[in-house]
């Protein structure tokens, strides 16, 4: 099992910037995939990067250029590095760990970009 907890988000003016982290419980190089998730009020949950276990990211094409995907193998954390950040950014973000064939996911923290 892994246990997830995210933090970092908050309110912010649009062309802002937010960095949000994911604690796993334990190396998270023993977890094959690690991702953020997003979903925003009425709308479906929605995969915004993910990095494997080799260190290979990718991102949504809404996000690319503005968001990146890091790790710190020490802390077993990965964070999400948000810039330039837009309404459209505004919802709940998800970290995800798949560890397969189970995923596990943290409890959510919400981002809010004001216009």
């Amino acid at each position: 099992q892994v246990q997830l907890v995210e933090s970092g988000g908050g309110l912010v003016q649009t062309g802002g910037s937010l960095r949000l982290s994911c604690a796993a419980s334990r190396s998270i190089f023993s977890i094959n995939v690690m991702s953020w998730y997003r979903q925003a009020p009425g709308k479906q949950r929605e995969l915004v990067a993910f990095i494997t276990s080799g260190g290979s990211t990718n991102y949504a094409d809404s996000v690319k250029g503005r968001f990146t995907m890091s790790r710190d193998k020490a802390k077993n954390t990965v964070s999400l590095q948000m810039n330039s950040l837009k309404p459209d950014d505004t919802a709940i973000y998800y970290c995800n760990a798949r560890v397969l064939p189970h995923d596990y996911w943290g409890q959510g923290t919400q981002v809010t970009v004001s216009s």
